[in-house]
């Protein structure tokens, strides 16, 4: 994989379309085809500390080793247990998704369940991975998820809109 940091930022939203599926954001897309060697596989595995969904491209896997011995050294440093295995499978238990060129993807329904998932996505970028929500987890969020609910609440309206032009819906 490629060495140098990928980067999710900005915001996304998704309406569960056709045939189930779900369309990442272009951006995110890009980003992923990047880091992933141009494989259009969304690597996704429930967040370990927010009620939602994580997303990344496969870059991410050379890291995960390091973000682990940086949270066994934390932990120690603390006086904290820390279970490397239990983090392990964590971390490295992620669902590869394949997607189109148009960026359309299913997720798994255990996934689904996983994230409290239900028609609509919202994506909020988070530097090295991106967040996947359900809009309604998202705002019993605490204030300083301020800008992205404000965010999700502009895009689910324009997404109420009446579509106009072609490719919207």
């Amino acid at each position: 994989m490629a060495s140098r940091p990928f980067i999710y930022r900005g915001q996304g939203f998704s309406l569960r379309g056709e045939k189930g599926r779900f369309v990442l954001p272009p951006s995110f897309r890009k980003v992923i085809r990047e880091s992933s060697e141009d494989q259009r596989v969304l690597c996704v595995a429930k967040h370990d500390r927010f009620d939602c969904l994580t997303g990344f491209g496969l870059s991410r896997l050379d890291r995960l080793e390091e973000e682990l011995d940086r949270e066994e050294d934390r932990a120690y440093q603390a006086g904290r247990p820390f279970d490397r295995d239990t983090r392990s499978a964590q971390l490295f238990g992620f669902q590869e998704v394949p997607f189109d060129d148009s960026g359309r993807f299913i997720l798994p329904d255990f996934m689904v369940d996983l994230g409290g998932l239900d028609d609509q996505l919202f994506f909020q970028g988070g530097g090295a991975f991106f967040t996947i929500w359900n809009p309604e987890r998202l705002m019993a969020m605490g204030p300083e998820w301020e800008a992205a609910k404000a965010a999700c609440k502009a895009m689910m309206a324009d997404a109420a809109k009446p579509s106009k032009g072609r490719g919207r819906k």
